[in-house]
């Protein structure tokens, strides 16, 4: 655990040098003996947190990438929370997803006993036609993107409420007016009702959204504009989170 501890030591301290520094001055900055200095460098150089150049030691790849994966850790960490408070605010379930290199990706949801989330029990990434996390998506990529996705999972049936081709999705999605929630009654799962806010940063196509079970679809309008005045305060959050 010493060695540990020591070891974690030198690399806080070789972080704080952009332009490197020496064993020696490390040595006397976190006040170990030289040779276990040395020895410890090496190492950490061997297993590739540290590099060497010239004399002077800088954090290397492995650091990294552990630097890296804390960071998207962290931003993971804090759309839940942001998910989960809008979850308890609203009283519904919550969905976060994103259209990633030509697929619809599903990145958190937030829901407890009181508010399920619908089951995944077609697959959400080939029917996105049927869910309003999808047609939400779809609705904000260009018409080639588009019949580019619907080449690779066109429309079928999911329920007797599912639109019934390709031809009359594209035409609900030309018919989508840009920032409004898309609603979808019935059509991934009967029973439950659902309704998607677009989030456009950039190229990147996002959406939260929501589901009701049907019976309670009086509720579903009212929600979807309480969670688009959350979304308006909270985009900050959301839009450092788009590379999760």
């Amino acid at each position: 655990m010493g060695s540990v501890q020591r070891a974690m030591r030198l690399l806080e301290t070789v972080s704080t040098h952009v332009y490197g520094a020496p064993a020696k001055q490390l040595a006397r900055e976190t006040g170990l003996a030289l040779p276990t200095t040395y020895h410890l460098l090496r190492t950490l150089v061997h297993e590739g947190y540290l590099r060497r150049e010239k004399g002077l030691f800088f954090l290397g790849e492995a650091a990294e990438r552990l630097g890296s994966s804390g960071a998207r850790q962290k931003r993971r960490s804090t759309v839940a929370d942001t998910l989960a408070h809008w979850r308890d605010c609203i009283g519904v379930p919550v969905y976060y997803a994103m259209y990633q290199d030509g697929e619809i990706e599903v990145m958190c949801v937030s829901d407890s006993l009181q508010a399920p989330a619908v089951q995944e029990w077609a697959d959400f990434r080939e029917t996105g036609h049927a869910h309003a996390i999808g047609q939400c998506l779809l609705s904000q990529l260009d018409e080639d993107a588009r019949r580019d996705h619907l080449a690779r999972y066109p429309v079928r049936p999911v329920t007797p409420y599912t639109v019934r081709d390709n031809d009359a999705l594209l035409r609900r999605l030309a018919r989508t007016r840009r920032m409004e929630p898309v609603v979808e009654r019935q059509e991934y799962a009967v029973g439950t009702v659902c309704a998607a806010v677009p989030i456009t940063v950039g190229t990147t196509a996002a959406t939260v959204a929501i589901s009701l079970p049907a019976h309670q679809a009086e509720r579903l309008l009212p929600a979807a504009r309480r969670l688009q005045g959350e979304i308006g305060r909270h985009l900050g959050s959301l839009t450092f989170s788009i590379s999760i």
